[in-house]
């Protein structure tokens, strides 16, 4: 028996043929729409995001850039990174201060990705620091006279903006290193605060409660607390006051607010590492970030951006080292230390580690140090063969300027002292230093005196001096101490010293006397 099929004629058979893959191209249909419409819509999602982030993004003229600039470098990679306390965009209520005044730069580093990109050193340049600002262009088009011994953070400030100048400050780094920067990053108030709470906040560690007085030391009373003493979780306004806060920890001064701040930066990026970079964690992060920065035109799309984070995925947070450029105090300014600060240019150029500054990458395991823990063996340090080994002191400022109390702590550091904090003292009038110390510490006393020989030596009783009462040991500057005499390095003169430079893995207290 034959089934209806078998009897059909060929055309019937060829019909049923084409109606059945018509029948199945009436199945496909649907998914192929479906398909074809989530294609549609994922591409449109990513390109409203592209979109998106690259409408945040803030892009400084070019036309500023000078035309006098060093080479390219062959290996690595050079980012000039400023943090601006501008006041415009909503900047004045996290910052406070006049919405119209202008742009100023509040911190700022050069920071040298190896050409290994596992390998990182950010170098900080103090604001106060005495450079030669060359010719920047003004709003009008015309361009300055090259300006000497001028503060560095002036150089944000050329045209009198409130959006600040960072072209000129581009311009006056790569004159200071002779290094050519290849990308400029600029990171407000709120921009700042903002990537700290996407974050989730970054740890940090103070070594005393502070008041609203410390950050505003206008205000006639304390106020209230913002920071616990110890370890801690801050973002947002929180953060920002963090970085801010000057007058209330150490002795005062912008080289101890710097040390604070790579602290910070430290810990922010561990954060970001931490949490990993996956779409979940990016995308937000990445949005704040493109809403926080004003960038080079060569940053100034989110591929472009993006691209440029992800390059810095591998670099390694114990090779990523903050140091500050070799400097010494020229009056209440700083002064660059040369040969050093030249020094650590020329090894930033060529893509090597600078002198202490990054062990790891040159196999130098002891940090580079010529001598022993405490710097025995190294002549050219003043005091070197005076070992402050189990001896704890307290540095005091006993003068109007800031600053000494850093100095002098690192000089002690260099020779084993244990340094239990810095500060003002009571009085800022003393025109010698005196070594103030208690009952049973006359010994350690007369080796303190071995490190200062020309510091007087002070017995406080229970009826002695605050200081000394309260510290047991106390090294109290006068108008006389000037660092040299000693062998004092300011804050690096030998250039990046070990105990200068902080790995971004670091514990947060690990450091406490900010100066």
């Amino acid at each position: 028996m034959t089934t209806p099929d078998q009897q059909a004629t060929p055309e019937r058979r060829v019909g049923h043929r084409r109606s059945g893959r018509r029948r199945r191209r009436g199945r496909l249909r649907p998914a192929l729409a479906i398909s074809l419409s989530l294609i549609v819509l994922v591409t449109a999602g990513a390109g409203w995001l592209y979109l998106r982030l690259t409408g945040n993004i803030d892009t400084f003229s070019a036309d500023g850039i000078s035309d006098d600039r060093p080479d390219a470098a062959s290996k690595g990679e050079n980012v000039l990174v400023i943090g601006s306390d501008a006041r415009t965009g909503g900047n004045s209520d996290l910052g406070g201060g006049d919405k119209g005044d202008i742009g100023r730069s509040d911190t700022a580093f050069l920071l040298h990705v190896y050409a290994d990109h596992r390998h990182a050193v950010a170098v900080s340049i103090p604001r106060d620091t005495l450079v030669t600002i060359p010719p920047c262009r003004l709003p009008d088009g015309t361009w300055t006279e090259e300006q000497s011994d001028t503060m560095f953070n002036a150089a944000y400030s050329v045209g009198q903006t409130p959006e600040g100048n960072p072209a000129c400050t581009q311009n006056t780094v790569e004159k200071l290193s002779g290094l050519r920067v290849d990308h400029t990053v600029v990171v407000d108030f709120k921009g700042f605060a903002s990537l700290t709470d996407v974050v989730g906040g970054v740890e940090v560690c103070l070594p005393q409660d502070l008041y609203q007085r410390d950050l505003n030391p206008n205000r006639a009373a304390r106020g209230k607390k913002l920071f616990d003493k110890g370890k801690q979780n801050v973002s947002g306004q929180r953060a920002l006051d963090y970085v801010r806060i000057r007058h209330g920890i150490g002795d005062g001064s912008d080289i101890g607010r710097i040390k604070r701040q790579q602290a910070f930066m430290s810990g922010l990026l561990k954060k970001i590492k931490d949490d990993g970079f996956t779409p979940t964690k990016l995308l937000p992060l990445a949005e704040a970030a493109t809403d926080a920065l004003t960038v080079d035109p060569g940053l100034g799309s989110a591929d472009k951006l993006l691209k440029f984070a992800m390059s810095l995925k591998d670099v390694d947070l114990h090779n990523t080292r903050f140091v500050t450029i070799p400097w010494r105090y020229e009056g209440s300014r700083v002064a660059v230390v040369e040969p050093d600060a030249g020094d650590l240019w020329a090894s930033l150029k060529d893509d090597r580690a600078p002198a202490d500054a990054d062990a790891d990458k040159d196999g130098d395991e002891d940090g580079g140090k010529s001598g022993g823990e405490d710097g025995a063996g190294d002549e050219d340090k003043g005091g070197s063969e005076v070992s402050g080994l189990g001896v704890d002191v307290a540095v005091r400022n006993g003068t109007g300027t800031t600053g000494l109390a850093a100095r002098a702590a690192g000089t002690l550091e260099e020779s084993g002292f244990t340094v239990t904090g810095t500060g003002n003292a009571v009085r800022t009038d003393h025109a010698t230093t005196v070594i103030q110390y208690g009952p049973g510490r006359k010994d350690d006393a007369e080796k303190l005196a071995g490190l200062f020989p020309d510091a007087g030596l002070e017995s406080v009783g229970e009826d002695g001096n605050e200081e000394g009462r309260e510290e047991g040991l106390v090294l109290v500057l006068g108008d006389d101490y000037t660092g040299e005499a000693s062998g004092a390095r300011g804050g690096g003169a030998s250039g990046a010293p070990a105990e200068d430079a902080r790995t971004a893995d670091a514990d947060p207290c690990s450091d406490l006397s900010y100066g």
